[in-house]
């Protein structure tokens, strides 16, 4: 890559893979929408059943999307803004839910997982769909770190009406939106009688029942490698997440700086070149998916599996700035590597 030349790649973090089963039985629907490659596959029903199911789930995608948007119109710049202002202002109970939330994980995560701090994503010209390689000013980086937004700044009373007592929260939910419409998703596959479906979001996924006699079945991509580090068996109601500096980030001077902020200094963070979560079921499990991987990613060598073991993740795999690869053991024992 020359110096000083933007990259963005909009490939996907995992590379699904598809086996053991008749083509004519699954269902495949691709669109664009987080800025990133969604794909739909159903298995088992008729083609009009699986259509109509892939439309309702790309329908709410895209209201997602734009209801969750930290630099387009949205509900969440609107609040932005008030909160710059020192103002207090109503918000949905969509968006309440999901600022008490992400509050939990936050506070769960010592602040490594912290949507508040969309002044410093902004700062570094990531929030912009089409970002340009700069550096900014140190002043300016150590005066948003030290007014030190947090989502514990902000209160929401019973009407709705919400407030922060700290005018440098800006709230971005680029690490949470995606796993939201995750959950999302799997609701309204089942609601459409959906029984077998895998959804992916641009490397983050969830499972519903399986493909045919078989477990859906993934492979993990390598981070600076054409393919997958690891493959395995995504079970019904699992999802699993990455987070990489390989998706988003520029090169300046040889250094690469990817999207994930550490909210501690300020600066991406550079210890990782992957780290992928793998999340339970349950009614949250995209939402974990997406949110865990970024704690885990700011964390260094000796703290990234206590940050994701107190956000309930146990299987998770770790590519560190140097290409090392680590697996928890429970990951280790459901992963199988794959051979170059």
């Amino acid at each position: 890559m020359l110096k000083g030349v933007l990259t963005t790649i909009f490939s996907l973090f995992m590379c699904v893979a598809f086996s053991g089963c008749s083509k004519e039985a699954l269902y495949q629907q691709q669109s664009f929408v987080f800025g990133t490659q969604v794909e739909i596959s159903i298995y088992g029903v008729n083609n009009a059943q699986a259509r109509a199911a892939s439309a309702a789930v790309l329908q709410e995608f895209d209201r997602l999307h734009h209801a969750f948007h930290a630099w387009k119109p949205s509900p969440v710049t609107e609040l932005n803004a008030a909160f710059a202002r020192g103002e207090r202002h109503r918000i949905s109970p969509e968006l309440a839910a999901a600022i008490r939330d992400a509050t939990h994980y936050a506070k769960a995560s010592d602040n490594l997982f912290n949507p508040a701090i969309g002044q410093l994503i902004a700062l570094w010209g990531f929030q912009s769909d089409e970002f340009k390689p700069v550096k900014p000013a140190p002043e300016k980086i150590v005066a948003l770190v030290q007014a030190n937004p947090r989502m514990s700044d902000i209160s929401i009373d019973a009407a709705g009406w919400a407030s922060s007592r700290n005018r440098a929260v800006q709230l971005d939910f680029g690490g949470y939106a995606k796993g939201l419409a995750l959950d999302h998703a799997l609701q309204i596959l089942r609601a459409h009688g959906i029984h077998n479906a895998l959804v992916n979001i641009g490397g983050n996924l969830i499972a519903l029942g399986q493909h045919g006699a078989h477990p859906w079945h993934i492979g993990v991509q390598h981070p600076r490698q054409p393919g997958a580090i690891v493959e395995l068996d995504l079970r019904d109601g699992e999802a699993i997440g990455t987070s990489g500096d390989y998706q988003r980030f520029f090169e300046l001077d040889g250094k690469r700086y990817c999207h994930i902020i550490d909210p501690r200094t300020g600066y991406p963070a550079s210890q990782t070149q992957s780290l992928t979560v793998l999340a339970p079921p349950g009614p949250h499990a995209g939402v974990l998916s997406d949110v865990a991987s970024k704690p885990g990613f700011i964390a260094d060598a000796s703290g990234w599996e206590t940050q994701l073991l107190r956000l309930g993740i146990k299987a998770a795999m770790r590519v560190d700035e140097s290409g090392k690869i680590a697996l928890s053991e429970t990951m280790a024992q459901r992963a199988q590597p794959v051979r170059p």
